[in-house]
This record gives C-alpha cells, structure tokens and sequence, in this order.
C-alpha cells in the first residue's frame, strides 16, 4: 500500500478522497489554487501545495505544477478524482513516465474508452448492445452522410467523438437540416475537443438514463456493482441518481451488468470504470464509459456496502479484487441530490461567501461536502457544493428519508437549487419511478410557458 498520496482535484471529490486515504493509513498532499487555499480538505491535508492562480487552465489543468508536487513532497500514487485531468490519456501516461502510480486505468484504456467511435467498437466486439448508427466516424462525403442517415432513420444525433459532459451533439428531425448539424458539430467539436470527427446515432425519443458501475484488477478479474438511475438530468447534466433503478426486472440488469464485466475482462480494464447506457422498450444502448470514480459513486457505496474510492487505491497499489461477483449483494435503495450553488430555476451561478451552513442528519442520511459556515464558494469551478444522499430499505423510505433531509438543509448567503430538489421529491412521475431523460427539461419548459 501507499504510503503517500496526492489528490490532484478540488471540492467535495478532494475532501472524499481524503477520508479513503485516512482510513487507509495514507498520508495525503493536496494541490490547490489560490481560490482554494482556505478549503477544509486543504487544511486537513498532511501537506498542501499552491499550484497557481484560480484560471483551472493555470492550476487543476497545469500537468507540471501537478507533477513537480509530487516529487517535491515525495508522493508516491496521484488520484485524479472526477472531471479536470481525470479521463486525460496524455495526463495519466506523463504520471507513469515520471515514476508515480496514476489511481486509474491504464492510459491506452482511457484513449480507447475517451474516444466514442472507438469506445462503441471496443463494446460491439465485446457483445455490449450499442445504439444503432454509423460504423466510425462520418465519412466526408455528403451523399454517403446522407445514405447512412436514411438507413438509421430520422431522428437521429449527431455527437463529437471526443465529446463530453453533454457538449458536442447536436438533434435532427429531417433531412433537409442533416449536413448543416453535421458540420456545426464537427466545428464545435474541434473548437472544444481538438477533434473534429463526429458520428451519428438513432435519436431515441424518451430513454432513460442507467449505468453500471464496474470494479476490475490488473489480474483480469471484473465484477459489477449493480446499477443506477440518472435519468433526472437537465442539458445533459445530472441532478438526481439512485439505485437500483426502479421498475426494471433484476434478471435483465444483471445479464446488462454481466457484459459490461466481461468487457472489463475483455478490454484489460483496471479500476473503477461506469457504463452508461440509454434504456428504452426494455433494450439497453451502450453510449460512452466513464473511465473514473463517478459523481454519485455514494449511491453504489450505500447499496452494496463497497467503498470504491477505497478499492480503486487498493487495485493501483496492484492488489487482487477482494470479493467475487457472487459476493456481491445489492440491498436497500439510496437517492442522491446534487447540491448546487445557483439559482433553482434559472440555474445561473451564485459564488459568494455561506453566511450559515446546517447540513441534515438522521438514519440513512449522507452529506459528501467541503462547505462550511464562512466559506467563499469561488466563481471559477463548477457550481456543485455537495451531494446529500438517503438510503433505505425500500425505495419510499429513502424518498421520505430525503424529503426530511431536504427540509432540514439550510444554506444562506448564496443561492442553491435546494427549491428545486424540494419540488422533485414531491414530484409524482418521479415518485413513481422510470421518468425520462427529458423529463425535468419538458417540465421546467411548462413552468416556463
């Protein structure tokens, strides 16, 4: 084991990664910019270093600042939480070059896995279901374009290969609109991706959003950790999750979850990893892995009891999977809310200083967060403040159990989308379990009217 890690992130995903080092016996450096330097996980840390100015391009971006810490404090592995360098290829192989452990997938898995042209291949051969669309890339040539559109039947999407966090696609009906979308998305993608190639997939109408979580060792084995919901998303954007996902039968998640093992196996995948799939009329779509630990990792912690961030160090440090999927077992339900500071409904931004800062507790009650009372929410980073999470026996207990939890929360000096959860777990379609990935985005569009 490890007796020094670095944690090259910042926010709640730093503090949380802390706590698996603690309990481990492993001492931890944080890096951090100057908006930064007055964060919990930084003070708590056995060692910090400023690594530059808030710009993320100037600090959570800059590889060297990020590589010269560790050697200057000696660190011998790098976790790269979520979002940041976390899915960079380039980043993790400069980590291994210069003698550290990167706590992740090796980088041609990430390479593989980052491109979706190439992930979906990786899947077709692997007996994963992928949504149905071009085989690659969108050729240059408009009529065979057009030829292969036809062929998937409108509507269909067109997404950046190199895409992600739900920028780069673009939606078309008719065929009249189909090579100005398809060059729009490759403009963006190359702007935003450095990638220009951009693939086509049938647009399906009211999937829902369910992903398998996945640990594997260097040693080939692979086991799946159930699954979780995501459907309750706005612009791509996830706001609610939870597991199991409600109103789908054990049998076909399982022989879902199966696969995406054996693909693992297949791929000679390492670490934690996520499947997301489109689920519509009782099929499941593969449409991209998350080569890292995820946002709502929680939800899978409470519902099996397995602590991932924990096992993704035990599995760099290059220890064997300690359970077998047969030791896995999937009990109780837990719902996570994602806490932003932004306004409910409009969803701008709202930095500043929390003037009070009252958590919830109680039975089944998880709060994943690095604010606190006085603290600066700076306006450089994603909006998200903390993630509060319920688990229950059943599915209704862990909504009452969340709905007590919402009311007690209390955040002032800043805006937050606590309103808006509020509403949601009052919301009778997600009561009722298995709403669409358009769902929050047609009901606020109602409010709107």
């Amino acid at each position: 084991m490890f007796e020094k890690l670095l944690i090259a992130n910042r926010g709640e995903i730093a503090l949380r990664i802390q706590r698996a080092c603690r309990e481990l016996g492993i001492k931890t450096v944080v890096v951090h910019s100057q908006a930064d330097t007055e964060a919990k996980y930084v003070k708590l840390a056995d060692e910090s270093v400023c690594i530059g100015p808030p710009a993320s391009r100037d600090s959570y971006l800059n590889v060297p600042a990020i590589i010269s810490a560790a050697e200057v404090t000696d660190a011998e592995a790098i976790h790269p939480g979520y979002g940041f360098l976390s899915e960079n290829a380039d980043f993790a192989e400069r980590v291994e070059k210069s003698g550290f452990v990167f706590i992740g997938p090796r980088p041609e898995s990430i390479r593989l896995m980052g491109d979706k042209v190439s992930a979906k291949e990786a899947m077709t051969k692997a007996g994963v279901p992928v949504v149905p669309g071009s085989e690659g890339a969108l050729p240059e040539d408009q009529k065979e374009v057009v030829r292969i559109a036809r062929a998937v039947g409108y509507p269909v999407i067109i997404k950046a290969a190199g895409g992600g966090g739900g920028r780069g696609m673009r939606v078309v009906h008719t065929e009249a609109a189909l090579l100005n979308a398809v060059a729009m998305t490759r403009a963006e993608a190359q702007a935003a991706f450095n990638n220009a190639s951009v693939y086509l997939e049938k647009f399906l109408e009211n999937p829902r959003h369910i992903e398998i979580q996945v640990l594997a060792d260097e040693y080939r084995s692979a086991v799946y950790l159930g699954e979780r919901d995501c459907s309750m998303q706005r612009r791509h954007q996830k706001i609610i999750e939870e597991g199991p996902a409600p109103g789908i039968s054990r049998r076909l998640l399982d022989r879902i979850g199966a696969r995406c093992a054996d693909a693992c196996r297949k791929i000679g995948y390492r670490g934690a990893g996520t499947f997301e799939f489109l689920y519509e009329n009782g099929e499941f779509y593969f449409i991209e892995m998350n080569t890292r630990v995820q946002v709502e990792h929680p939800v899978t912690e409470l519902i099996t009891g397995i602590d991932i961030v924990q096992e993704q160090i035990r599995i760099a440090a290059g220890e064997k999977l300690r359970f077998r999927q047969r030791d896995i077992v999937i009990k109780g339900h837990a719902i996570e809310c994602r806490i932003n500071a932004e306004d409910p409904y409009k969803f701008t931004p709202s930095p500043g200083r929390i003037t009070a800062w009252h958590p919830p507790g109680g039975p089944g009650i998880r709060v994943d967060s690095h604010a606190y009372t006085n603290y600066f929410v700076p306006p450089n980073y994603d909006s998200m403040i903390g993630k509060l999470i319920a688990y229950g026996d059943t599915r209704d207990q862990a909504i009452r159990r969340m709905r007590i939890a919402l009311s007690e929360m209390a955040v002032e000096g800043i805006q937050t989308n606590l309103a808006l959860h509020r509403e949601l777990l009052a919301d009778a379609r997600f009561v009722s379990g298995g709403t669409s990935i358009h769902y929050l985005e047609q009901k606020l569009a109602l409010r709107g009217a």
